[in-house]
């Protein structure tokens, strides 16, 4: 496993990410996800991410249950606030002081610590006044219960103000968490930029597109028997935008690139978010202890400038880059 600084810090996380959206209180039962977990950790991957929305703050449990009795000073675990939990009160959303405050004690005991190294705001919130929202981080920071804040999907005019309101109230702003792959680039025209001037640091989600870019959804072809195009509770809706011939003819043509390099062709779609000197780290998901070991072998690998020309010759015009696309919710998810 290699390791890299997240931000403008000086706080190093594995370049893979084990993160449990989807997957942890859902899709898989306890004990494959603990078996997972334990595969990662097998992997050298230290860094872990949830969040309390997913599976409505059990898959927070889940996680904590499968790292109990590691070494807490060995690993990095991150978690997330925004999104409605618990019975979706009008209260138990949103950014506010008193949700944040409330939802950090939540996800501390349910991971069974007692800080997160990284806490992150899930969404931005137009709602509440971002003085309210970095003002209620900073006194999370001051407590202990955090070491670093980090923020999701925020595009380039949000991460500006955000940072320069965590400078003044003396913690450090260091990450960002978009959605990024070869067919999702809407980062790289603002928010990398943005984020480079900043001194945050990417850490990337969905970097397989939804298992699309491990080339095992073929043209003509059903969809493998316990994939995410069949999974009826969530999956098969993000999936869907790539479930087409276009993209999928386009994909196939990473095979013969994937091959000649040594690489499966997930492990190609990681080390190429990983070509990017702004992603921190890789974040991947699994459903079975081997697709971890396979997933982590990413780590390390280097794609020159021919490799990544190839890749972008494969797939022409089809990737989104429209900058636009980066955004958060217009409003308040209730």
């Amino acid at each position: 496993m290699e390791f890299r600084y997240l931000g403008n810090s000086g706080f190093k996380i594995s370049e893979i990410t084990y993160g449990n959206w989807l997957t942890h209180g859902s899709q898989v039962e306890n004990d494959i996800a603990t078996k997972c977990v334990h595969a990662a950790l097998d992997a050298g991957i230290s860094t872990f991410d949830t969040a309390d929305v997913y599976a409505n703050t059990a898959a927070e449990q889940v996680l904590g249950d499968a790292l109990a009795g590691q070494r807490r000073e060995s690993l990095e675990i991150f978690t997330k606030v925004y999104f409605p939990t618990g019975p979706k009160g009008h209260n138990d959303t949103g950014l506010s002081r008193k949700h944040i405050m409330e939802s950090i004690d939540g996800s501390l005991t349910r991971l069974g610590t007692d800080y997160v190294d990284l806490y992150q705001a899930h969404r931005y919130d137009y709602e509440t006044p971002l003085e309210e929202t970095m003002q209620a981080f900073a006194d999370i920071v001051r407590a202990g219960k955090a070491l670093y804040i980090g923020v999701s999907e925020w595009n380039a005019d949000q991460l500006r103000p955000a940072h320069y309101l965590a400078r003044d109230l003396g913690i450090q702003l260091i990450s960002n968490q978009p959605q990024y792959n070869m067919l999702w680039r809407v980062i790289e025209e603002r928010v990398v930029p943005t984020s480079k001037e900043l001194g945050i640091s990417q850490i990337v989600w969905s970097p397989i597109a939804q298992g699309v870019l491990t080339g095992k959804y073929k043209v003509g072809q059903p969809a493998p028997a316990g994939s995410r195009a069949t999974d009826e509770k969530g999956g098969a809706d993000m999936i869907s935008r790539y479930m087409n011939d276009e993209t999928l003819t386009a994909v196939a043509k990473l095979e013969p690139i994937a091959a000649d390099l040594g690489l499966t062709m997930g492990q190609l779609a990681i080390a190429w978010v990983l070509a990017n000197d702004n992603v921190a780290t890789a974040l991947v998901g699994a459903s079975r202890p081997e697709q971890v070991e396979s997933n982590a072998a990413a780590a390390g690998v280097r794609l020159d400038a021919e490799v990544l020309a190839r890749i972008d010759e494969a797939l022409g015009d089809l990737p989104e880059t429209d900058p636009a696309k980066t955004q958060s919710p217009p409003t308040r998810i209730v």
